[in-house]
């Protein structure tokens, strides 16, 4: 029935609570995906069941011809929080990555003598729609749909040589600050740096994209905290929502170029997915969930550096704050496979890393629940082989 586009298993979940779901046949499992790092609250968290509950009774939709007191607040909340000065509100990440490339082309015609090329990254992903894809430095997922869209040209990640001999004629450049896809590869803060003085004196836009790593998952609200580099342009969504589909993309001054009619979405920023973007931030913000993610993420590494002691399939730990990796010494494929016979659920990323992304409001005691469990599978892994 439905469209050939994942290779899902043979299971059917029915509902979910914190770290927990559970299928048709009422089995537990230990959720470590988290919605690809969606679930910033886990399953079902109390607040955002309120908010929906009430939202619902209250107002869903009215299109972007007007105000919502609940999309104001969001972009008030998140200009807050941000070096920016504008938000537009979308649905998705990839939809805000294509956003902020309609951003940059109009940049650089306008403000860069007529520039438009846009370099981007390799081994990045910025998303499957055609823009996104054109900008995504990974030909797996680009060669069934060429041709894609022109003016854009790949850089050698953490490469400045590389970037620099190839800033003539580009009007923006598009980077994740850690290479989620990829296998959770962190861009040098020195070449971050070096981007930014890049493109300021090229006259260029320097775009981040955060969906995967922002909304408080790299341990700040937003990840080019960490790295010390404020971009003109920052691409959000996934955790900004806790479930609820919400993308966002912030501008600084430089980047605040659009006018009416030149970028539009029916149902981005609607009032419902915005009043639940507000309890999210509410929950991380206000109530403090994000000043505990840097503690709580020492504590998850620490447990998985034993992991990597103990089991010689572990070759390194990598990532930030609560989106961490264990790079494996083979494909981990099977390895994800016996762990959801095993009741736990994980998602591989490239480069042979199993991604380990528990809710941002984690417990301590939840932590050594996760240490133990992947202690087990792995015993249990090595044991089959």
């Amino acid at each position: 029935m439905l469209i050939n586009t994942y290779n899902r298993p043979d299971k059917v979940f029915i509902s979910g609570k914190g770290m927990k779901l559970y299928d048709e046949a009422d089995s537990e499992y230990l959720d470590l995906v988290s919605g690809v790092a969606v679930n910033s609250l886990g399953h079902c968290h109390p607040e955002i069941i309120k908010t929906i509950k009430k939202q619902s009774e209250k107002l869903l939709h009215i299109s972007n011809l007007y105000h919502t007191a609940e999309q104001s607040e969001l972009a008030e909340k998140l200009v807050g929080l941000s070096d920016h000065d504008k938000v537009f509100f979308c649905n998705s990440g990839t939809e805000a990555v294509e956003a902020a490339l309609k951003i940059a082309r109009k940049y650089g015609k306008l403000k860069a003598h007529g520039k438009s090329k846009i370099l981007y990254m390799k081994d990045s992903f910025h998303g499957r729609t055609m823009g996104a894809l054109s900008v995504t430095g990974q030909s797996k997922y680009q060669n069934e749909f060429k041709p894609l869209i022109g003016g854009t040209e790949q850089c050698e990640f953490n490469n400045l040589n590389d970037i620099i001999k190839k800033m003539s004629g580009a009007c923006a450049i598009i980077v994740e600050p850690i290479q989620g896809e990829a296998g959770l590869i962190k861009a040098e803060v020195k070449f971050l740096k070096k981007l930014r003085e890049l493109c300021d004196k090229w006259n260029c836009l320097l775009i981040f994209d955060e969906i995967q790593c922002g909304a408080g998952r790299s341990g700040s609200f937003f990840a080019y905290e960490k790295f010390g580099v404020i971009p003109d342009v920052v691409c959000m969504a996934k955790g900004l929502g806790g479930g609820i589909p919400i993308g966002a993309v912030l501008v600084n001054e430089k980047a605040d170029i659009f006018v009416p009619g030149d970028h539009g979405t029916t149902f981005g920023g609607n009032a419902f997915a915005c009043a639940v973007g507000n309890t999210v931030l509410t929950e991380l913000v206000d109530k403090g969930i994000l000043y505990t993610v840097d503690k709580k993420a020492e504590l998850l590494k620490g447990k998985l550096e034993l992991l990597k002691k103990e089991f010689d399939l572990i070759e390194e730990v990598r990532g930030i704050g609560l989106l961490q990796g264990l790079k494996l010494n083979e494909n981990p494929g099977n390895f994800i496979k016996y762990a959801l016979k095993n009741n736990v659920l994980l998602v591989g990323a490239g480069d042979n890393v199993v991604r380990i992304i528990p809710p941002l409001n984690v417990e301590v005691g939840e932590i050594e629940e996760i240490y133990i469990v992947l202690k087990n599978i792995f015993q249990g892994f090595k044991g089959e082989k």
